[in-house]
């Protein structure tokens, strides 16, 4: 009962990562303000378990973000803990194939979003004892390859954003810190791609399929995965962590394959195999 007495703002909470930190907040004691666009999706949660309280938000509207916060703080005197974690995957593509309309929607919805959460979410957590906010950021925001542009230059700023809302905070008692996903079994791959009905499963299950042979941990990454990070990055167990950032990626920022899969040859290895073949085609000349 980690969170028991305290007061919890989710965003994207129908679904995903959201959906299941809004589960674990709850059923470790918090009231959890679980808002998302789809309200239908935030009501079947909180039918679902007691202490979650539905609240229709699109984050691409500054003023519901505020109106959400404030709805939170006025009803309990303030809250604890604020979890910007909605997003989508943005425009889709190459700088070359993402035009202004496409940039600013990405933005608005990824990066923005993360920025006016924490800025209406001050005048309700500052001065509260263990006052934290996490981001959801990602492995994108590392380097290029694991999504779209747009997306990935998002959650970088989302993840520079963290650092500097740390520093910009602290006096008032609010740690602020992010968590890095990997390839999480989620239905944003499925919604980028603009895939609905049994076909999203279909994609899910691919995707999770892939993501296991892509990394070090043999299976696909899970909602839950993330939210035991975000638990952990809002408790009292964090209190002396701020700014900072955990990847939870079942290791697959750490290098190619070869460095992790004694069964994928490396470009030493390849290179070491050609040589000694020509050495012993030399030599038995």
């Amino acid at each position: 009962m980690r969170f028991a007495g305290k007061v919890a703002v989710i965003t994207g909470a129908a679904s995903g990562i959201g959906k299941e930190t809004a589960r674990l907040f709850a059923r470790e004691g918090a009231k959890v303000y679980a808002a998302d666009l789809d309200l239908a999706g935030a009501e079947a949660l909180a039918a679902e378990l007691p202490g979650i309280v539905p609240v229709a938000c699109d984050v691409c509207d500054v003023a519901q973000i505020k109106a959400l916060l404030d709805k939170a703080g006025s009803e309990n005197g303030g809250f604890d803990v604020l979890f910007n974690n909605a997003a989508a995957g943005g425009a889709r593509g190459g700088i070359d194939e993402c035009d202004e309309a496409g940039w600013d929607w990405t933005m608005n919805l990824v990066l923005r979003s993360v920025a006016m959460g924490i800025h209406h979410a001050v005048p309700h957590m500052k001065g509260r004892p263990g006052a934290a906010i996490v981001n959801t950021s990602s492995v994108a925001a590392v380097g290029p390859g694991y999504s779209p542009t747009a997306y990935a230059v998002a959650k970088a700023g989302v993840l520079h954003l963290t650092k500097c809302a740390a520093t910009d905070l602290a006096k008032f008692g609010i740690r602020v810190n992010a968590v890095q996903p990997g390839f999480i079994n989620t239905n944003i791959f499925a919604a980028s791609l603009e895939v609905s009905g049994d076909d999203k499963a279909t994609v899910n299950a691919m995707i999770a399929q892939m993501s296991s042979h892509a990394q070090p941990v043999p299976r696909g990454g899970q909602p839950r995965d993330i939210a035991e990070a975000v638990a952990f990055l809002s408790s009292d167990a964090a209190s002396f962590m701020t700014g900072a950032s955990l990847i939870v990626d079942g290791g697959i920022t750490l290098g190619p394959r070869h460095s992790w899969d004694p069964e994928a040859p490396g470009l030493f290895d390849t290179i070491q195999a050609f040589v000694e073949a020509r050495q012993g085609g030399a030599s038995a000349q």
